[in-house]
Parts: C-alpha cells; sequence; structure tokens
C-alpha cells in the first residue's frame, strides 16, 4: 500500500510539473499584444434581429465589453445564410441582410470600438489604433445562387470569405451535411461550375472556406485552387469523429499549400463524449425544417426555437478548454505551428466548452497554452499570425 501512495503520489507530481509556471502578467502581456482574429463568429444572426452588439448580453457569446475583455482584436462576422433560404430563391437576399448588419449595425453603430476592415494591413492598422476590425465571410455557397458574378458584388461589399457549401449539398459542390443522404443528388465532389467558382474567388481575392464541404469537395478545391485555403470553423476528425472535422491527411494537405485550419469550440466536434450525446438530440435538419416551416411566423419559431433548444439541452455533454488545447496541439504536431488558428463559431453553437463560455475567455486559453509550453510567438501565431499570412497569400493571387 505504501509503495502504490508513493507511486501515486510520484505520478501526481511529475503530471503538474508538466504544468509551465504561468504568470498573470504573461497572459495580460499577450493579451495585450496579440492580434487575437477569431474566423467565425454568428453573433450576426442576433444583431440582423434587432440586438444591440455594444451592450452587454446574458444571452449571447459575444458583445463589445466581453471582446474587449478576452483580446479580441478582430472578428470575421458570419454573413450565415440557412439552407431555407435556397428554397425559394432569396439566398442572395439573405446574404445582403447579413451583409448590412455588419456594416450598419455593429461597426458603424459602433464607431468607437470597431473598423471595417478587408486586408490583413487594415487589421494591423485597427489593433495599432486600440480598435476591433469587422471582417465579414459568407457560410453558405447557395448564396451567391450559382451566378459567379455575385461573387464580385459580394467582395465589393467586404466579403473576404465563403464556405463552398453550409450543411446542404449546392447545385456545385457536396457537403458534409448530408452526404449520406440517399435523397440529395450529390456531384462527387465539385462541379465544373464549382471550379470556376474557386477560381473566380481566387482572382478577385476571397478565401476559399471549406469547413462544411465533403471531403470529396475538399479535395477538389485544393486541387483547382491557386490560393491557400481556409478551415474557418473546424476542427480535428481524430479527436472528435464527427464528418465537420478534418481528417489528418486533410489538415497536413491544406498545411502543405500554406492553408490554415481554424479550431471550433463547439463541444460536438471537440469531444467524442460531447459528439456523441449530441447525436441524441434534435439534428440540424430538424432545425432547418423548423426554421422552413415558422418562416413567417417569428412569434411561433421563437417559441419552437426556444423548445428545440431546451430539447438540445438535455443530451448536452460540455467539452472542456483541455479539448480545445488537444485540438491546436494535434494540428501542430501533425503540420506544424503555422497551420492552426481559432474560428470559435460563438453564437452559431449551442454548447461551449467550460474555460470557454465567451468570448471574454480568451485568456484562459492563452494560459493553457503557456502552461502546455507553447511560446508567446508560437501563441500570437495561432491568434493571428497564421491568419494574417494568409490572407497576404490570397491578396498576393487576386488578379491573377
Amino acid at each position: 500500500m505504501r509503495l502504490l501512495l508513493s507511486s501515486l503520489l510520484a505520478l501526481s507530481l511529475a503530471s503538474e510539473q508538466t504544468k509551465k509556471p504561468v504568470t498573470d502578467a504573461m497572459v495580460n502581456e499577450i493579451t495585450k499584444s496579440a492580434i487575437l482574429i477569431d474566423t467565425h463568429n454568428d453573433v450576426t444572426s442576433l444583431t440582423v434581429d434587432g440586438m444591440d452588439i455594444g451592450k452587454p448580453s446574458t444571452t449571447s457569446h459575444t458583445d463589445v465589453p466581453r471582446l474587449k475583455q478576452g483580446g479580441v482584436g478582430a472578428v470575421f462576422f458570419a454573413a450565415y445564410v440557412s439552407a431555407i433560404y435556397a428554397k425559394d430563391n432569396s439566398s442572395a437576399h439573405r446574404a445582403l441582410d447579413m451583409i448590412d448588419t455588419v456594416r450598419k449595425d455593429i461597426v458603424a453603430g459602433h464607431p468607437n470600438d470597431f473598423v471595417f476592415a478587408g486586408t490583413a494591413q487594415e487589421i494591423e492598422e485597427a489593433h495599432k489604433k486600440g480598435k476591433i476590425a469587422a471582417l465579414i465571410g459568407i457560410e453558405g455557397g447557395h448564396a451567391i445562387e450559382d451566378s459567379p458574378r455575385l461573387i464580385r458584388d459580394f467582395y465589393a461589399l467586404g466579403v473576404r470569405y465563403m464556405t463552398l457549401t453550409h450543411t446542404n449539398t449546392n447545385s456545385w459542390a457536396d457537403s458534409s451535411g448530408d452526404i449520406n443522404d440517399a435523397n440529395v443528388k450529390h456531384h462527387n465532389g465539385l462541379t465544373d461550375l464549382g471550379r470556376q467558382i474557386v477560381l473566380e474567388m481566387n482572382r478577385v481575392g476571397m478565401m476559399v472556406d471549406i469547413s462544411h464541404v465533403a471531403d470529396k469537395t475538399f479535395w477538389d478545391a485544393l486541387a483547382v485552387s491557386k490560393a491557400p485555403l481556409i478551415a474557418s470553423h473546424s476542427s480535428c476528425r481524430a479527436l472528435a469523429n464527427v464528418p465537420r472535422d478534418m481528417t489528418d491527411d486533410m489538415i497536413v494537405a491544406l498545411a502543405k499549400k500554406g492553408g490554415v485550419i481554424q479550431i471550433n469550440f463547439n463541444c460536438g466536434f471537440l469531444s467524442q463524449a460531447s459528439a456523441d450525446a449530441a447525436s441524441k438530440g434534435p439534428s440540424f435538419a430538424a432545425l432547418l425544417d423548423m426554421e422552413a416551416k415558422y418562416k413567417n411566423d417569428p412569434v411561433k419559431l421563437k417559441e419552437e426555437t426556444e423548445k428545440m433548444r431546451a430539447e438540445i439541452a438535455k443530451h448536452v455533454v460540455r467539452a472542456t478548454l483541455a479539448d480545445v488545447v488537444a485540438h491546436i496541439d494535434h494540428v501542430v504536431k501533425l503540420a506544424g505551428i503555422d497551420a492552426v488558428g481559432i474560428g470559435s463559431d460563438f453564437d452559431g453553437i449551442t454548447c461551449t466548452p467550460t474555460g470557454l463560455d465567451d468570448v471574454s475567455k480568451f485568456p484562459n486559453l492563452t494560459r493553457a497554452l503557456l502552461e502546455k509550453g507553447y511560446t508567446a510567438a508560437q501563441i500570437k501565431k495561432i491568434y493571428g499570425g497564421n491568419t494574417l499570412r494568409l490572407m497576404r497569400a490570397v491578396e498576393k493571387v487576386r488578379g491573377q
């Protein structure tokens, strides 16, 4: 028994010794100096309906006071276009509404806090001025309604990336969200139009985002794109075996071409236990069906949404801050420090990891990474340096 206790004590001490001592001053220095770029935030789905991002909120993950507390330097706000808008050909209209909420409700509504940005240099300039750079990424390739012309129009309005798909396969690209649905017409990746769209995104300087796409769509996009790709909010399938996450082979190939995988904080993409529990609750398809059913009845839609959220909550197993660190660590060991970033998906997810409950908690991640042994320089790469490099590479290809 004495030998067993001694062994357990030794193991405990060894575990504690693996954590590097970290002071508040070390965390605060990185919080202040790093340009933390979150490449996917869905608070726009709230601001478009009237939420004031400038006021403290208890019902969202994001507001100005907490963005500042978290040391966030730039945000790609999602112009999320639900698949329901594709059914009546109103996707482009919805995209315009979502773009407008970023430009008007967020940036113009709070000029002392935000500055609109479209380039890596403009993000850096905003940081020097002590402001948060606001950028736009379209979520859902159906937003262009199969027209490459709209890519140019959306770029002119400030859109700097577009996910080729959302959870729905569109007319030119397969999604991971319905890849096993026999009722959906699939293309085996990208169609010829899909390839043209990728090249047009390259030409105008818009990042090609492969979050949400089917595996074959990823490989097709990687082969055709002249610029590095971004996965704006994805995680590692080796640690959570779900279609939305990327395989090791995909991560390595993405990195070899200069791309970056931005780790998603959705519990079900971080932890296998969380993913297994979530599979027992309502599906995303059920949510879309509900949205379509009550599209013209906002009162009933809100009521039914609350019911579904309550049902989802019954099946939640929360991931942890340690899970986020594990995904970052996995990418770094697999593909190098230049391959990983942050794409939280705050306000687009119903379950966040303990310790990373909202945008104010990024210093907790800083501390955890320091304790893991990451240097300040490495953390600054993860937080924004890698994304800035990727943006510059895409900007360099523009016009070709």
